[in-house]
């Protein structure tokens, strides 16, 4: 009976979990989406919500990028990235 009581004692001296709050985001943070088709993968990176450019990994071959050129509503292909957008790889097998 005595551990029940200290048991209890001491769960009402412990304060309650608190849950953990997410960092808030800048709305004019660079925002990626990634989208898989076809055993592709699409990263889409935008900026103030404007489409900047596409980088493509294919199954079989080099990754390239896609760059919308401005006013036509097509893409240009280039190598090399263009953007300076963190690209840090954070898990690779």
């Amino acid at each position: 009976m005595m551990k029940k009581l200290l048991l209890l004692a001491s769960l009402l001296l412990v304060p309650p979990a608190q849950a953990e709050t997410l960092p808030e985001f800048e709305p004019d943070a660079p925002q990626i989406t990634i989208r898989h088709k076809d055993e592709s993968a699409f990263y889409e990176y935008r900026v103030n919500g404007v489409l900047k450019e596409v980088k493509v990994v294919p199954k079989i071959g080099k990754p390239y990028y896609l760059v919308p050129v401005e006013g036509s509503g097509e893409f240009s292909r280039f190598e090399e990235s263009s953007l300076l957008i963190p690209k840090w790889v954070i898990f690779s097998w």
